[in-house]
């Protein structure tokens, strides 16, 4: 057995992105982004997160945003040859993309937006690829942030899950009967950045860890 000081994380899993290398946990004792938002309306102290990269096998831990107040980190994505994190920084209000760089163990900033460029965030998450920082709200409709500016609705039953490109994937869900009759199934739905639907495909894209989509049918 292996012991792996985290700093009190004790649940991790796999950086999304397309590695096999990597693993991230988040503390999240004090909530996370939605947490930390509703507690900043509310004029109460946020006291931030901390989260830890994990480098499989040699179980080396590391911590690329040093815990703040204030400062909430999300889901990580690995992309070519980094691990890229989405950072908000409710006092300076502002969204920070930094890249940790996996060779040489450094932390960069990619980008930065003001807080108010997100309606919210909830649901604000980084995605590949090419990187982008995504939102879908609960108000219908799917944004890209960064690096371009799009938005467009979205059916009830759609969730986004994959780019490649100027290619947008959801997954879109159904349900018909009840009892014996009930069915479930998912569709995957590809869209250009306007938003038009390109074509509907029976079955699920999985990213592996060499960077290539498989579609599953």
């Amino acid at each position: 057995m292996k012991t792996i000081f985290t700093g009190g994380i004790t649940y991790i899993q796999p950086v999304p992105g397309g590695t096999a290398q990597w693993y991230y946990g988040v503390d999240h004792a004090n909530g996370d982004l939605d947490d930390a938002e509703d507690l900043i309306r509310a004029g109460l102290k946020a006291e931030g997160n901390d989260l830890c990269l994990i480098r499989y096998p040699e179980g080396e831990v590391y911590h690329p945003v040093p815990k703040t107040p204030g400062v909430y980190t999300d889901t990580p994505v690995f992309y070519r040859g980094g691990v890229c994190i989405l950072c908000v920084d409710f006092i300076k209000k502002t969204i920070r993309i930094l890249r940790f760089d996996c060779a040489a163990a450094q932390t960069s900033e990619v980008a930065a937006l003001p807080l108010e460029s997100a309606k919210s965030c909830y649901n604000l998450q980084l995605n590949v690829s090419p990187l982008c920082l995504t939102r879908q709200g609960n108000e219908g409709d799917f944004e890209i942030l960064w690096p371009e500016r799009t938005a467009f609705a979205i059916s009830p039953h759609e969730g986004f899950f994959l780019r490649d490109g100027d290619t947008l994937y959801f997954s879109r869900w159904h349900e018909t009967g009840e009892g014996e009759d009930y069915r479930y199934w998912e569709d995957t739905v590809a869209r250009d950045l306007s938003g038009r639907e390109i074509k509907t495909m029976p079955g699920d894209l999985n990213l592996m860890p060499n960077g290539e989509i498989w579609y599953l049918k």
